[in-house]
C-alpha cells in the first residue's frame, strides 16, 4: 500500500520486493552494489522508495540482456557438436 509523505509517494522496500518475487537477500545485494536507488528510512528504519525509485527498481529487476556465448567452442554444447557461424 503506498505511503503518502507530504505531497510524495512511497512504496516500502516489503511492497516491492514482494511485487518483484525476489528474495531480500537479492533486492539488499542490488542496494549494495549500487544496482537500484538506496531508498529512505521513515519512521522506525522503514525503507521506503519515492514513486521514480521504485519505477528505476522495476526496470531493474525487470530487464532483460542479450546472452552470447563465452566461446565458439561452447556452441559445440548445444548444436551436435557442429560449429556455430
Amino acid at each position: 500500500m503506498p505511503i503518502l509523505i507530504g505531497q510524495d509517494t512511497y512504496i516500502s522496500s516489503a511492497e516491492l520486493i514482494q511485487e518483484l518475487s525476489v528474495s531480500r537477500q537479492t533486492f539488499w545485494r542490488w542496494r549494495r552494489e549500487g544496482r537500484i536507488p538506496t531508498g529512505h528510512l521513515f519512521r522506525g528504519g522503514r525503507l521506503v522508495f519515492s514513486s521514480l525509485e521504485a519505477d528505476r527498481v522495476r526496470a531493474f529487476a525487470n530487464r532483460l540482456e542479450p546472452t552470447a556465448p563465452s566461446s565458439r567452442n561452447q556452441l559445440k554444447l548445444f548444436n551436435g557438436g557442429e560449429q556455430g557461424t
